[in-house]
């Protein structure tokens, strides 16, 4: 029976769309219950996994027979930890819950799809919407919520007159909903609550005590400050607003120096929101809707610094259910309404919330919170996430929770309420660990770590695999070439190898060869759909998280020594000026000769008296490189920089004993500029093949706007400003600033030209017109990513693509554009993941790296603030911020000039951009959080001693400072 299916569904920037959908009713649908002879006999597919006889069922005191449980959709999307942890088996997972999960979350959406593809677990997905006995229409004036929750109702109804041939089995609906259970109830359903239903498991589990304190919740509390929220619009008000242009949409961004300010960008215009009232409950990530505030209310917010969250909520006074604090509010100043036009930013309020972000965060007990003689309390959790409030949870077990680690859940926040109220997850272990802080790093930046499942694993090869001999049938064997690969030490998922060699007229041929991982990765695969939700591998100082497994990373993929692999592979000839006369693709055999380092690579280049077959291919290959690299540079490439460093660690502890800065050689820029050509090279192909779906990597022009803060403290030191119209002419003044007397100067100013630009972005050909493919920082019309699909999804889509342009396979995704451009979300979202959370391990290593020590370095300072300065320090490739409070300036006889934006003593500059200082480095332990700080202060320049420096002549270094 066809019918047409009407729904919502919020995408993933908070719009609602509405979906229309046709779809077969049937009556063959199993149940999916072992020994259920009616489904057997309706269904050829039956996919029994359920109340199996020969495998343990789970029996609580609550229902007190073999049962199946159906979650509703809040369960899962607020109590999924639960579900993850306790040994929850005979689940049935509606699909009417499945598709409200992926609306509202698709984080939790996958990681349910990964609890049901643990076969143990016997996680059923029954397609309720397509089966004719569960299937129920939307009633006029119902809402889509009161529906579904009907349509979940309607299939436990149905489970349990189904299984009533089994008299042995029950069923249960598992809401947390109180009116939902009371209908279920009405209707003969047996309904119970999470906690209700937990219950049971006391006497049957070892860790049932646990489990049920992650269904604690606190008791609703007072405000103690006044704090008294506003009531969201409803979302139909707030659709209608934001059609009408009434309120603005956008994600809300939260300050990572004052989380009671935020601001959204809609419609190339940032709106801030600025205070606690004003935010009206919002975090980080939400889906806002906002409306502006009148002109005369606009403000200009004072540079801050970096306010601990102890010193703006330190907890004075706590009593059982009575938690009082005391608050500081952030600086603001009120700019007359003439003067709005030029000093002010738009401000807002929120007026409600479209999407929340669902996640949980890592943090620690305050231990002020606790009452010792207490037994199940309220305490306050600091997430290490400073851009999120403190979340209230109950617990039975604070005192010994105090020194760890802990993952909580928000589940709401109620309009009196000064924090949001939540649950405790887990416990991640002791605050400090290694493995504790690393595996906070990876939650935090929502890294995919666990093991990978048998379902993805079955579709590996044997570990001994060996190709068939039709294997080889449509590949081209260079096995007989010269080819080496050349990368960082250590380095086992090599995806990339080179060969160059002279041909008869003249030219020189050259192949980069790419491991052809998609022989091994089949689309649509379980395989597959792990890589693409992984997208990338994530590189943290001590591990690696693979985003394929180490049978093919590592092994079968990865282009190793005096091994065959399979390659695909993009061979160029070229002039001896290295200009290309053809190009050709092709799938591979190669046996690569060496695995190169960059150093052992560098020395062969260095060597004027190498000449073996392998020093002769990497030296033209080198002499190439060059011309390639000066011609980009010639068109507008730009040759920025980031402070990049490697930690030497021990063999044993893995505890960083050295800390040594990256290097750019010969080498590195050989494989580079190959590399650059190779990716620009296939994406002429495989855009010219599929205009509509090529998978690209853009990199948008920066307004000039993102470079008024530097220009203006170039122009203080009377250099002058980086021009940005266009890549060729930034690259041209970059090149332009030069200090005589400080040659890190320049490398400097790049660092902080890096920070002024857009990030790269995939997308789909489709979705953007051809002016907007340009890649700004290669200063090249078309770009793509084909040379690491060992550690990058978008490359495997792009070897996909390169592959149906040969006509070699059909690409699956071919025509699907809105599929792909979901998936290249995913792959920008994830990559900017990957880079935060790689920085968070240099983090995290850095200041075990200083722990228990002080060190006097340099250091320049790249940001002034109102009460501090912000220092970049070369030897450590780290940041650190040194800030005081206004007596400490005041007493000093420094001012800070809010124009200049500067530090000043009677009006000489005292601290200014790009000044070179001195400054001490330390580690020391925030009490609230139990988060290490890295504490820097002010040497050189000595602060107390600004009477007597400001007093006397300038020094020679200021002089030069101050000079272009």
């Amino acid at each position: 029976m066809l019918r047409q299916k009407t729904f919502t569904k919020v995408t993933g920037r908070g719009s609602v769309n509405k979906v229309i959908r046709e779809h077969y009713l049937r009556d063959d649908i199993p149940c999916g219950v072992v020994g259920c002879e009616e489904c057997a006999r309706l269904s050829t597919s039956h996919d029994c996994t359920l109340l199996d006889p020969s495998k343990q069922v789970l029996i609580t005191t609550s229902v007190g027979k073999p049962h199946i449980v159906l979650p509703d959709t809040n369960i899962l999307l607020h109590h999924l930890d639960v579900l993850e942890r306790a040994p929850f088996t005979d689940v049935v997972v509606l699909q009417t819950v499945l598709e409200e999960v992926k609306g509202n979350s698709l984080g939790i959406h996958r990681r349910v799809r990964s609890l049901i593809a643990q076969g143990d677990r016997r996680i059923y997905v029954f397609s309720n919407e397509n089966n004719k006995h569960t299937f129920v229409e939307k009633l006029e004036g119902e809402t889509d919520n009161d529906r579904n929750d009907r349509s979940i109702r309607q299939a436990s109804a149905w489970y349990g007159q189904h299984l009533k041939k089994f008299n042995e089995y029950g069923v249960v609906l598992l809401t947390n909903d109180a009116a939902n259970a009371r209908l279920a109830k009405e209707a003969g359903i047996v309904a119970m609550n999470l906690k209700e239903y937990c219950r049971g498991l006391v006497g049957v589990v070892d860790d049932a005590t646990m489990i049920l304190d992650m269904l604690e919740t606190p008791t609703e509390l007072p405000s103690t400050d006044g704090v008294e929220y506003s009531e969201y619009l409803s979302v139909g008000l707030l659709q209608a607003g934001v059609q009408a242009g009434k309120y603005y949409q956008g994600t809300m961004q939260i300050s990572p120096y004052n989380s009671q300010t935020g601001s959204i960008s809609c419609d190339a215009t940032t709106i801030r929101i600025v205070g606690r009232s004003f935010l009206n409950r919002a975090m980080q990530g939400d889906s806002v809707a906002v409306e502006l505030l009148p002109r005369d209310q606009w403000i200009s917010e004072k540079h801050q610094g970096d306010e601990e969250e102890e010193a703006k909520d330190a907890t004075e006074k706590t009593t059982e259910g009575n938690i009082e604090e005391i608050v500081s509010f952030p600086a603001i100043e009120t700019v007359p309404d003439q003067q709005v036009s030029s000093t002010a930013t738009p401000c807002g309020r929120v007026v409600g919330i479209l999407k929340r972000s669902l996640r949980s965060y890592c943090g620690s007990i305050d231990r002020k919170s606790i009452r010792p003689d207490a037994g199940t309390q309220n305490v306050l959790v600091v997430p290490l996430d400073r851009r999120m409030p403190r979340i209230r949870i109950r617990t039975s077990n604070a005192t010994n929770l105090a020194t760890m680690r802990l993952l909580v859940s928000i589940d709401g926040w109620q309009v009196t309420s000064k924090y949001p109220h939540g649950h405790l997850v887990r416990v991640l272990g002791t605050a400090g660990e290694k493995s504790t802080e690393t595996e906070v790093i990876l939650l935090e930046h929502d890294v995919a770590y666990a093991d990978f499942t048998p379902q993805v694993l079955s579709c590996l090869p044997s570990a001994d695999w060996k190709p068939l001999d039709s294997d080889y049938l449509e590949r081209e064997d260079f096995r007989h070439l010269t080819i080496c690969s050349v990368d960082p030490p250590g380095c086992t998922d090599i995806d990339d190898a080179l060969h160059a060699f002279a041909l008869p007229n003249g030219n020189i041929e050259v192949g980069v060869h790419i491991a052809d991982v998609t022989h091994f990765v089949r689309a649509e695969t379980p395989l597959d759909k792990e890589a693409s939700s992984r997208s990338t591998t994530v590189y943290l100082v001590d591990r690696r998280i693979d985003m394929l497994p180490g049978l093919l990373g590592t092994n079968l993929c990865s282009l190793k020594s005096n091994v065959e692999r399979f390659a695909f592979s993009c061979i160029w000839e070229l002039t001896p000026e290295a200009q290309i006369v053809s190009t050709r693709f092709c799938k591979s055999v190669i046996a690569s000769k060496a695995s190169f380092t960059y150093d052992e690579a560098q020395s062969r280049l260095e060597d004027e008296k190498a000449s073996d077959p392998l020093a002769a291919s990497l030296k033209l290959l080198n002499s190439l490189a060059k011309q390639l690299k000066a011609r980009r540079v010639e068109a507008g490439a730009l040759t920025l920089a980031s402070p990049e460093v490697r930690f030497t660690l021990e063999t044993d502890t893995m505890n960083p004993v050295d800390v040594i800065l990256k290097e750019m050689k010969d080498a590195n820029s050989m494989v580079e500029e190959f590399m650059l050509l190779a990716n620009i090279s296939v994406a002429m192909r495989i855009y010219a093949a599929f205009p509509d779906t090529a998978v690209l990597r853009r990199h948008p022009s920066p307004p000039a706007d993102n470079f008024a803060a530097l220009n203006h403290a170039l122009a203080e030191r009377n250099v002058p400003s980086l021009e940005v119209s266009t890549s060729k002419s930034l690259a041209d003044s970059l090149d332009r600033i030069v200090d005589r007397n400080d040659p890190f100067f320049n490398r400097l100013v790049r660092i902080m030209t890096t920070r002024c630009m857009y990030q790269a972005q995939y997308f789909a050909a489709g979705s953007v017109g051809y002016d907007a493919f340009w890649h700004y920082g290669l200063a090249c019309p078309i770009y793509t990513h084909f040379t690491s699909p060992i550690r990058r999804y978008s490359d495997v889509l792009v070897h996909r693509l390169l592959a149906a342009s040969l006509d070699a396979v059909k690409f699956p995704v071919s025509g699907d554009r809105p599929r792909l451009e979901e998936i290249c979300n995913n792959m920008n979202y994830r990559h900017r993941m990957a880079q935060q959370a790689q920085r968070s391990s240099i983090e995290l290593y850095t200041h075990l790296f200083f722990k228990g020590k002080t060190v006097i370095e340099t250091a320049y300072v790249i940001k002034i603030m109102a009460n501090g300065i912000v220092g970049l320090i070369p030897k450590y490739g780290i940041e650190g911020l040194v800030k005081w409070d206004e007596m400490t300036l005041k007493s000093a006889g420094v001012t800070y000039d809010s124009e200049g934006g500067r530090f000043t003593k009677e009006g000489r500059p005292f601290l200014y951009l790009f000044q070179k200082i001195s400054i001490s480095i330390s580690v020391e332990e925030i009490e609230s959080s139990q988060r290490q700080k890295l504490v820097v202060h002010l040497v050189e320049p000595a602060l107390k001693e600004a009477s007597d420096v400001s007093s006397r002549p300038m020094s020679t270094g200021q002089k030069r400072a101050m000079e272009p």
